[in-house]
């Protein structure tokens, strides 16, 4: 069986693929994550996982390497990482009471078998009305400083929405298991 690398250094990635139970490792794929004018938010998803994965498959040809990057829009605005508390507050206010789209892309790249294999999943997210001091006790505890839109789907942060549509719950944390799964067994890899 070909060594499984995920060309991410997202914890929350490393975490998602570890429930498979393959043995993998993990590589920082080192690529420019700049936004390309008019380039729409599913395709520099698919265009970021794309290149993580090509970057690190390049030093590790016989490897299959799994390459994924989400990208947020509210409206026309696309939701970067906050980075600080005051800018998840911010994002979490645009949010209230809106729809939010997460466009999570994933690429499996080489092995034996060649695979090339990618796609893109499309989870939707209706945030309830949220007070300020909502808001502000959530950031506080939660601190989702390196999540997208500001909020951990996984944790406290399901606590802020009103429904969410998607074919794959994984994918609004960074990586559609469903999916990932299917394209590794079509490398080789044993999964139930």
């Amino acid at each position: 069986m070909a060594a499984l690398v995920l060309a991410s250094t997202s914890p929350y990635r490393r975490q998602l693929l570890a429930r498979l139970g393959l043995p993998f490792e993990t590589l920082a794929p080192g690529v420019n994550e700049a936004h390309i004018e008019r380039e729409s938010a599913a395709d520099r998803a698919l265009r970021l996982a794309l290149e993580k994965a090509n970057a690190v498959a390049r030093a590790h040809s016989e490897a299959v390497v799994i390459g994924a990057d989400q990208v947020a829009v509210c409206g026309d605005r696309i939701l970067d990482k906050p980075g600080d508390a005051a800018r998840c507050r911010e994002q979490l206010r645009a949010l209230s009471g809106r729809m939010a789209t997460f466009y999570t892309a994933c690429a499996v790249l080489g092995g034996v078998h060649g695979v090339h294999l990618a796609h893109v999943d499309t989870t939707s997210v209706l945030f309830r009305d949220l007070d300020s001091a909502e808001i502000e006790r959530y950031v506080a505890r939660e601190r989702p400083f390196d999540c997208a839109g500001g909020f951990r789907a996984e944790a406290l942060g399901i606590s802020l929405f009103e429904s969410i549509e998607s074919r794959d719950p994984t994918a609004l944390i960074g990586l559609p298991l469903i999916w990932v799964a299917a394209a590794l067994r079509e490398a080789g890899f044993l999964l139930p």
